[in-house]
């Protein structure tokens, strides 16, 4: 097989949760690009039949499915149609997610006084914590089923974040600890299900222009150029811009590739001088 036909991904079925908009759409849109039968699931179903039929009308076969993640019960149903759909699962992105509030400071250096650890609302940590972390493992738990139930093998890819291993001010306080958790999460499941050739990674992505945090970051320049101050590449990234990485890791391009955890931030992590 010459190399650029290990990316193509005709012949296979894929399920993306949190797809309506942002990274998942972008994850969504290469697959179909590749050659997957593509499920978007989100809890704006309406949205995702949109892009779905969006999709649809440029020749790609995909379908939408509405979808709470933190719903288990739903969330094995959703895979099972899907199973049904396109005769099994061979790639599933566990992506949906939500931002956590205000960080304890804001983006003028100030302190946000209802967003520190003795006054935020704790809402903000249970709802953040049962969709960012717990969704996932429902997503993978469900998904890993169906593959091994299918018995041949599959790539999972979870959404994790460069704050899994650096801390964020201006994010609030459960997002940083959702997102560690999902970085060690990856590397268990990954080791589990090696045996049953059932590859799990993480991408972790730095600031994107997404509805994250409001889509502040698409309508308001000085919060823009905040982010931007902090990436040594210079800006924020599109959307697009996560689209190689995700089709690496679903593909039989990363065939030996498992319990990573894959940072694409612009160099964000590394931090900045001056």
């Amino acid at each position: 097989m010459k190399t650029l036909d290990q990316f193509s991904l005709e012949g296979r079925s894929a399920l993306v949760t949190g797809a309506a908009s942002g990274l998942g759409l972008a994850y969504a849109e290469v697959l179909a690009e590749a050659g997957a039968a593509v499920t978007l699931s989100d809890i704006d179903g309406a949205t995702a039949e949109a892009e779905a039929a969006r999709l649809r009308a440029g020749g790609y076969v995909v379908r939408a499915e509405t979808l709470d993640v933190t719903d288990r019960e739903a969330t094995r149903a959703a895979v099972d149609a899907h199973g049904r759909a396109y005769g099994g699962l061979d790639i599933a992105f566990a992506n949906a997610g939500i931002d956590s509030g205000d960080g304890f400071w804001n983006a003028a250096g100030h302190r946000n006084e209802h967003a520190q650890i003795d006054t935020l609302d704790p809402s903000w940590w249970d709802r953040t914590i049962a969709v960012n972390l717990t969704g996932v493992f429902n997503t993978v738990r469900e998904t890993a089923r169906a593959m091994k139930a299918r018995g041949a093998g599959g790539a999972i890819i979870v959404t994790s974040s460069n704050a899994a291993t650096i801390n964020v001010p201006v994010v609030g306080t459960a997002y940083m600890p959702a997102k560690a958790g999902l970085m060690h999460f990856v590397r268990h499941a990954a080791l589990e299900l090696a045996e049953f050739r059932i590859r799990v990674n993480a991408i972790a992505p730095g600031p994107f222009v997404t509805n994250i945090g409001g889509g502040k970051v698409k309508t308001d320049p000085a919060v823009r150029a905040i982010w931007d101050a902090q990436i040594p590449l210079g800006s924020i990234a599109k959307t697009d811009q996560i689209k190689p990485l995700a089709l690496l890791l679903a593909s039989d391009a990363s065939s030996y590739i498992t319990g990573a955890h894959l940072v694409i931030d612009g160099g964000m992590s590394l931090g900045k001088f001056g």
